[in-house]
């Protein structure tokens, strides 16, 4: 189910990748729900066994840059989107951060510590984003940049550019959109890179290039999830693909809170035609899972998209985030909604149920035809309000749309 973790962490830019035993590993940034800045000074590793991805092992700091003891010898600054690869027995983590520092640390595990930090020169304090790949032949490329994305081959060291590879517009922002956050990975003999493309205004959209050697040329195939509407101050994205346990996903993040800088982690499966095109594939709320049973209680955080300018609030209450759906509506029809897609409604539901705080009018949809359920919200304190609903059986998208006032909506369930 989407987020992927626990949501008290807040980790964007995932880099996802099937590690020697079989687990899928998640390496990515770290944003704070207190801070006002991308990401923190620590990564944090994550890791999964299950093809629904949804029993995950938090395995703690895997590195760190604190103005005390920081790692990155050369700078303080905080850590951006990290990637890691094995080799040779070895696990090598590339990181980068503020003033676009970019270096590689090694362990003897998948989820660190990593330790003995280097600066990859050429990289280093020249952009930002670096991304792993080692072919099957055992060559190993580096990517790394903004706008124009820079690659090359990597000596057998893991830490030295080989400069006569160096390619410094692999794919650029004319061209294909590049914004930032490659990632690369092979399929059937071709290459693509996953990157975050500007093509529809914001930098919203997860798009592939596709290539015969990886370090092209790349060809721009097309959008594969735009996370558009999962806040109204969403920004970026930045993510990767992988296959596990023979289904390919998408990872990527969305953006909280009404922050930019306030992500976590998504994934969706993602399917490829016979000519190794990638379809585009919408945000759901049940992600890997199978659609979720109407009938269990689902927090109102779990929304896939929230418009227009709705969002979800998180607020941390002795350790743990609480999170609702908040916002203010007006008098337009289906203007102000949340939706969750898909719930299994099996042989039919006749009542909804939902926790809310304030005062406005719900409506309950399956479509834009019109609601199959209504309520009335009136109170200063959460109160469970419950209301008949007609035409909810089998698989199904629903919208909550708030109409006329200001609300709180903390959770949902039918029966």
């Amino acid at each position: 189910m989407n987020p992927l973790l626990d949501p008290k962490y807040l980790i964007p830019d995932a880099e996802a990748h099937v590690m020697p035993d079989g687990r899928l590993y998640i390496y990515g940034s770290h944003d704070s729900w207190t801070g006002d800045n991308y990401c923190s000074h620590d990564y944090r590793v994550f890791s999964c066994d299950d093809p629904a991805l949804e029993n995950w092992v938090d395995h703690g700091e895997s590195f760190q840059n604190r103005a005390e003891g920081g790692q990155v010898y050369w700078n303080s600054g905080p850590l951006y989107a990290p990637d890691a690869i094995h080799k040779d027995g070895k696990y090598y983590l590339y990181f980068c951060g503020a003033n676009s520092f970019e270096g590689v640390a090694v362990a003897d595990t998948p989820y660190g510590p990593f330790e003995h930090p280097k600066p990859i020169e050429i990289a280093n304090g020249d952009a930002i984003d670096p991304a792993i790949f080692v072919d099957d032949d055992g060559s190993a490329y580096y990517l790394w940049g903004q706008y124009k994305l820079r690659g090359a081959k990597l000596m057998d060291d893991m830490c030295t550019i080989d400069e006569s590879t160096l390619q410094r517009e692999l794919l650029t922002e004319m061209e294909h959109g590049f914004h930032e956050g490659a990632s690369l990975r092979k399929r059937n003999g071709k290459y693509y890179i996953v990157y975050c493309d500007t093509v529809r205004g914001k930098a919203t959209c997860l798009s592939y290039a596709v290539s015969d050697h990886p370090l092209g040329p790349y060809k721009k195939g097309g959008v594969i999830i735009d996370n558009i509407y999962c806040d109204p101050n969403t920004w970026n994205n930045h993510g990767s693909i992988e296959c596990f346990h023979g289904q390919w996903f998408v990872f990527y993040h969305r953006a909280v809170d009404g922050k930019q800088y306030r992500r976590r982690v998504c994934a969706e499966p993602i399917y490829f035609n016979e000519d190794g095109s990638i379809n585009e594939v919408e945000m759901t709320t049940n992600g890997a899972s199978a659609p979720m049973d109407a009938r269990l209680p689902l927090s109102a955080s779990r929304a896939c998209h929230l418009r227009p300018t709705i969002r979800i609030q998180g607020q941390l209450v002795d350790g743990e985030v609480v999170e609702t759906v908040v916002g203010e509506s007006h008098m337009w029809e289906f203007c102000t909604w949340a939706e969750y897609k898909y719930l299994d409604f099996a042989q039919g539901v006749s009542t909804c149920h939902v926790r809310m705080k304030g005062h406005c009018k719900v409506n309950l949809r399956t479509d834009k035809s019109g609601a199959c359920g209504t309520c009335i919200i009136d109170s200063e304190d959460f109160a469970t309000y419950s209301f008949a609903v007609e035409g909810l059986c089998g698989v199904k998208p629903i919208w909550f749309e708030f109409v006329d006032g200001d609300f709180e909506f903390l959770d949902f369930y039918f029966d």
